[in-house]
């Protein structure tokens, strides 16, 4: 039997175009009886933000064939039968390899991705226009074992100062679980690597200000009960869910912008695909303007020189990326043997 099947029309900047959506009254989200087309309309009442925070930008798409619960998968290459209104871009990842990444633009191309059974949207920090270099510092303030949103939000206050001092503006969302990812605007005049090194500086300086609260070590047998500063996010082709995507967890949570003052008091789990679109039509996008003035990383450049010259140097990087220069050995602290690894973090042994 042929699966159901609708047409919805979708109002783009440049006119109606008809999007096709199979299987409709699929449940995407069993616990709360989300499905398909209510997925698909929510991407069209949040399409504006959505578009702003995500727009013009390289996105992986994690997808759910049979929705929330079962194995999801990652979508970077355009499939076969892409429409025309979804665009993308060449990119070079740090394999070497290029290839083409989806790049959305329109209310139709976001409502084509839920078609394609998207729930979790992961941009870049860069543009398409010009991938090299990210427009947004981003850093993951991660609650490990122990801790919860709440100690996020403490770290994020201190973050908020700590880069103002940098001379960057702060603004602050929902991981849509329980952490929170504050961005700073930048001006794309610097590749991966060093925005990298920026966001490190940074962490490190709250980690100063915030010991017993905070840590930057890479390896969880040393972080304790303490707010995760996940410098790795930095990396090219490294993303988080983005401003207004939906989450693949049981309430249908969604990864939401907020202004700073809400933070304190904040339930992030009332942020769902179902009571977003009520919010913005009450308080609008907090995120609004927070391209319109982007500062430079270059103090938190001189503070990571200045780090480096104290004896603190480069961090691990994630498994699968090549050995970078100055990088300590990638092994956990409690299984590394010394004489095993020179002072360049490369094995010794055959």
């Amino acid at each position: 039997m042929a699966s159901e099947r609708v047409t919805l029309t979708v109002v783009d900047p440049d006119g109606e175009r008809e999007v096709a959506l199979s299987s409709p009254n699929r449940v995407v989200w069993p616990e709360v009886g989300i499905t398909k087309a209510e997925l698909a309309e929510y991407f069209q009442l949040a399409s504006v933000p959505f578009l702003a925070a995500n727009g013009n930008r390289p996105v992986s798409l994690e997808r759910f064939r049979d929705g929330v619960g079962s194995e999801g998968f990652f979508s970077k290459n355009p499939p076969k039968g892409t429409p025309d209104f979804v665009d993308a871009v060449t990119l070079t990842y740090n394999s070497g390899r290029r290839h083409p990444q989806i790049v959305l633009n329109r209310p139709s191309a976001i409502v084509w991705a839920a078609q394609m059974n998207t729930i979790v949207f992961h941009p870049w920090a860069s543009l398409a226009t010009d991938p090299d270099n990210p427009i947004e510092l981003r850093i993951d303030l991660d609650p490990q074992p122990g801790t919860d949103f709440a100690d996020a939000v403490t770290a994020a206050h201190e973050l908020r100062t700590v880069l103002r001092e940098a001379g960057l503006e702060a603004f602050a969302k929902t991981s849509g679980n329980r952490g929170l990812h504050v961005f700073a605007p930048i001006e794309p005049t610097h590749e991966f690597l060093d925005v990298r090194h920026a966001v490190i500086a940074a962490g490190r300086e709250l980690e100063r200000r915030m010991p017993e609260q905070v840590t930057t070590n890479w390896w969880k047998e040393e972080r304790g009960e303490r707010i995760f500063v996940d410098f790795n996010q930095a990396n090219r082709d490294r993303t988080m869910a983005g401003a207004y995507s939906p989450r693949a967890l049981p309430k249908a949570t969604v990864s939401t912008p907020v202004h700073w003052d809400e933070l304190d008091d904040l339930d992030p789990s009332q942020f769902t695909v179902r009571s977003i679109p009520k919010r913005l039509d009450e308080i609008g996008d907090p995120w609004a303007e927070k391209q319109a003035s982007p500062g430079r990383i270059d103090t938190l450049l001189e503070w990571w020189e200045r780090d480096k010259a104290d004896g603190l140097g480069e961090l691990p990087f994630p498994p699968e990326f090549p050995k970078m220069p100055g990088e300590p050995p990638r092994v956990q602290p409690s299984k590394k043997v010394a004489a095993n690894w020179d002072e360049n973090g490369a094995p010794t042994g055959d």
